[in-house]
């Protein structure tokens, strides 16, 4: 199967002429053919355990940074793990053509809930410091959004700045 997967891909991305790729597709599946939207099916499987993989960071990361006992080094190593895990299917989804939306929008998050964490642990006294990382991971928003074009993204950076700077007026000058 994985050789009939990969001159499918062929097929699909040019990368041999057109009746090559059908005369090895019928050689290699006796006859048979190949339904392409077989091929694609178990891509989608695939890319549906990988999401409910990817959105269930979410809710474990919460759970380690703000309900339980472990040390703040071991907090942030398993964040630091799952978001390899994101970048990693960052890139893996980049080269499988796939939308990289589940993926990055997870890193996000999870960058968000242990920047505020780490912001709060040493920063503590001063707000203006979270304040600061929270415009930092909204750039970081507008910069994936850009390099991805992921709407979203930037329209979320530009609503959190918007309510940065509402919040800083309303604290500071009002």
């Amino acid at each position: 199967m994985i050789i009939v997967k990969e001159i499918a891909y062929w097929k699909e991305n040019k990368m041999l002429p057109e009746h090559y790729c059908d005369y090895l597709l019928t050689l290699y599946t006796e006859g048979n053919g190949v339904e392409e939207s077989q091929v694609k099916k178990e891509g989608k499987s695939i890319l549906f355990i990988f999401s409910l993989l990817y959105f269930s960071f979410i809710p474990i990361t919460i759970f380690l940074l703000y309900f339980t006992e472990l040390s703040f080094i071991l907090q942030m190593a398993i964040s630091l793990i799952f978001l390899i895990f994101c970048f990693v299917g960052i890139f893996l989804y980049n080269k499988n053509e796939w939308n990289v939306d589940i993926p990055a929008t997870v890193a996000a998050i999870i960058i968000l809930l242990c920047s505020v964490v780490f912001g709060l642990k040493f920063f503590s006294n001063e707000i203006i410091f979270l304040y600061i990382i929270l415009f930092l991971n909204c750039l970081f928003w507008y910069l994936c959004g850009k390099k991805y074009k992921l709407l979203y993204f930037t329209i979320s950076a530009f609503i959190g700045t918007f309510l940065l700077v509402i919040l800083l007026v309303s604290k500071y000058l009002l």
